[in-house]
C-alpha cells in the first residue's frame, strides 16, 4: 500500500470547525420544512420544554418542542401519535447531532382542535362532568339572571331585548368578559367564579347565570372549549345555562353545564317563562274558573228552588199539625193500651183471688170453725199440750176470744 501524502494543513478541519460547517449548511438549506412521522420518546422535562423523536419505518429524527411553542399547543401530544410538523433543523454542536426545532405540529388526518377537543372530553368524561345526575333543575320563576358574555356582540342585545318582552321583572346582571381570543377562558372562568363568590357572601342573590355568545368558528369557540371554564362551571353553586353559537356548535362548556340552549335567544326561551303566555294562561284559568263558578251557582239555584216547593218549605205548620195528630193518634192508642191491659190483669187478679178464697182456711172459719192457738202462739191440735191457768187466743170467721184454761179433759185416746 503506498502510503498517501500528508494534506495540506491549511485543508485539514477541526470537529468543531466541520460541525461549525455542516450546521450552517443544514440550517441554510432547511431553514422551514415539514416533516411526517410518528411521536415517541416523548419527555416532558421540568423546563417546559418537549423532547421526542420523530421516526417511520427506515429512520428517525430527534426534534425539540421549546416551551413558548408547548404551551400554544391546543392538544395533549403522546407517544405513537401521527403527526406533522414544522420547523428547522439545527444542529447541537457538542454532541454533532441535528434536531428538528418544531415550530408547528398538527395531527395528522384530523386538526389539532379537534384532537384536542376529543382528548379533553375522554378527560372530562373520565371525572363525571358530563354526568346528568349532577345537573340541576332550572328555576320555574328565576328573580335574578346574571349574563357572562361580550357586552358588544350581538347575542347580548339579543338576549336583553328578548327579557324585556318575556319576563321584564327579572332582574339582570351583566358581566362583560371577551369571548375569544387569548385570555378569554380565564376571563370567563373567573366571572363565573366571581359570581358565585358573591353569591356566597350574600352581596348577590341569583337564580341562575347565562355563559355563552354568538357562532363563529371552532378556533372562536375555543374558549368555551378550555378545561378552564369547564372547572369553572362544574363547580358553580348557581345552576348555569350554556348557550354558545348555533344549534350544530356543541362545546365542552354546553355539556358540563346544568342546562344547554341551541343559541343565546333560546337559553332566555328556556330559562323564564313568557309573560304574555302567563297572562293569557291566568286570564284563562280565570275565564274557566267563573264558568265553573256559574255553572255551580246555577245548579246550587236549581236544588234551592226545588227545595222552595216542597211542602215543608210552602206550609211549614203542615208538617207540625201531622206530627201533632200523629201524637194525638198515639195518645189515644197508648190509653187504650193501658186500659186493656189494667183490665186483663184485673181478670187474672179476680182469678187468683177466687182460687185463694177457695182456699182460704178464713172460709172454713165461716161454717163454725174456729182457730186457737196456745200461749206459745202454736195451733192447738192437742189438749193435752196446755194446762189450767194457760191463756188461750181463738180466731173465729168474725173477730177472735182470749180465754184461761179451767180444766183439761183428755180425749179418748189419751184415756187410754
Amino acid at each position: 500500500m503506498v502510503p498517501l501524502a500528508p494534506p495540506n494543513p491549511t485543508d485539514v478541519l477541526t470537529v468543531s470547525a466541520l460541525t461549525r460547517r455542516v450546521r450552517e449548511t443544514i440550517e441554510g438549506e432547511f431553514g422551514s420544512v415539514w416533516v411526517a412521522g410518528e411521536v415517541s420518546n416523548l419527555a416532558r422535562p421540568s423546563s417546559g420544554h418537549l423532547y421526542l423523536s420523530l421516526k417511520d419505518d427506515k429512520a428517525t429524527l430527534r426534534a425539540v418542542i421549546y416551551r413558548g411553542v408547548a404551551l400554544r399547543l391546543r392538544f395533549d401530544l403522546r407517544d405513537g401519535m401521527e403527526v406533522v410538523a414544522r420547523g428547522r433543523l439545527t444542529v447541537y454542536e457538542p454532541r454533532g447531532d441535528y434536531q428538528l426545532a418544531v415550530e408547528e405540529i398538527h395531527p395528522k388526518g384530523i386538526g389539532a382542535l379537534e384532537l384536542a377537543l376529543q382528548q379533553l372530553k375522554e378527560k372530562l368524561q373520565a371525572k363525571g362532568y358530563f354526568d346528568a345526575r349532577r345537573k340541576r333543575t332550572l328555576p320555574s320563576f328565576p328573580r335574578a339572571i346574571a349574563l357572562v358574555t361580550s357586552p358588544t356582540g350581538a347575542a347580548i342585545r339579543d338576549m336583553l331585548e328578548l327579557l324585556a318582552r318575556r319576563w321584564p321583572v327579572a332582574a339582570i346582571t351583566v358581566v362583560p368578559v371577551r369571548v375569544q381570543g387569548d385570555g378569554a377562558a380565564a376571563e370567563i372562568a373567573t366571572a363565573i367564579r366571581l359570581l358565585n363568590r358573591l353569591q356566597a357572601d350574600g352581596a348577590i342573590r341569583l337564580d341562575a347565570l347565562i355563559v355563552g355568545r354568538g357562532g363563529g368558528s371552532l378556533e372562536d369557540l375555543w374558549a368555551f372549549n378550555e378545561e378552564l371554564v369547564a372547572d369553572a362551571i362544574f363547580g358553580s353553586k348557581i345552576p348555569v345555562v350554556s348557550a354558545v353559537g348555533h344549534e350544530i356548535d356543541v362545546t365542552i362548556s354546553d355539556l358540563v353545564a346544568d342546562h344547554r340552549a341551541l343559541t343565546p335567544s333560546h337559553a332566555i326561551t328556556d330559562l323564564t317563562p313568557d309573560r304574555a303566555g302567563l297572562i293569557a294562561g291566568l286570564a284563562d284559568i280565570a275565564r274557566r274558573l267563573r264558568d265553573r263558578m256559574d255553572q255551580r251557582l246555577y245548579l246550587v239555584r236549581q236544588r234551592l228552588d226545588a227545595l222552595a216547593e216542597r211542602r215543608a218549605f210552602r206550609q211549614p205548620l203542615d208538617r207540625v199539625r201531622d206530627l201533632e195528630k200523629r201524637l194525638d193518634d198515639l195518645d189515644g192508642r197508648l190509653a187504650r193500651a193501658a186500659r186493656q191491659s189494667i183490665a186483663r190483669h184485673r181478670e187474672r187478679l179476680a182469678a187468683v183471688a177466687g182460687k185463694l178464697s177457695t182456699l182460704s182456711p178464713l172460709n172454713v172459719l165461716a161454717r163454725g170453725y174456729s182457730l186457737t192457738h196456745g200461749p206459745d202462739g202454736r195451733l192447738l191440735r192437742d189438749a193435752s199440750t196446755v194446762h189450767p191457768g194457760d191463756t188461750l187466743s181463738t180466731r173465729l170467721a168474725a173477730g177472735e176470744v182470749v180465754s184461761r184454761v179451767e180444766s183439761v179433759r183428755p180425749g179418748p185416746e189419751d184415756q187410754s
